[in-house]
């Protein structure tokens, strides 16, 4: 991997790919005033040297009915059992994300469920028999007020 450095054109495109995955090079280089080529020639080397790890489509989980989304703080038994905690939470879908961080928690971890009954069944046959947790609390996101990508300077 070489030592990429992000210029103001990478910054632009980033700013405009993080609003809008979607948006095609072609529009992209329209807005930026280069051409297609130079978009996608930058694009991939920002993929090639880990800067875009992919591209995802954002799902209203309410219109899924997955009602629930809940925040747990997990307090690990110890911290060098993180890898296998980890590993195990992979294996359960509802787990959309997980941080290992400071303070009280080793891990903080997102979970999306269709209702309440969903939630406790994640909790109490899945989580809380993982090796290596010694107990979490759970947090239920009333609303999620926002969302959304960084803002580069250009």
């Amino acid at each position: 991997m070489e030592n990429y450095r992000l210029d103001k054109t990478d910054k632009a495109i980033l700013n405009i790919l993080m609003h809008d995955s979607r948006e095609s090079y072609a529009s992209i280089a329209k807005k930026l005033f280069v051409s297609s080529g130079t978009v996608h020639v930058r694009v991939k080397k920002m993929e090639k040297n880990g800067i875009i790890k992919g591209s995802q489509v954002l799902v209203d989980h309410n219109n899924l009915h997955y009602d629930i989304t809940a925040f747990l703080g997990i307090y690990l038994t110890s911290s060098d059992l993180y890898d296998g905690v980890i590993a195990e939470m992979k294996k359960i879908p509802e787990v959309v994300g997980a941080h290992y961080t400071t303070g009280n928690y080793g891990i903080f971890a997102k979970i999306v469920c269709k209702d309440t009954d969903d939630l406790r069944r994640v909790l109490h046959d899945h989580l809380q028999k993982i090796e290596g947790i010694q107990r979490s609390e759970t947090f239920i996101s009333l609303e999620e007020a926002i969302n959304r990508p960084i803002l580069l300077e250009e």
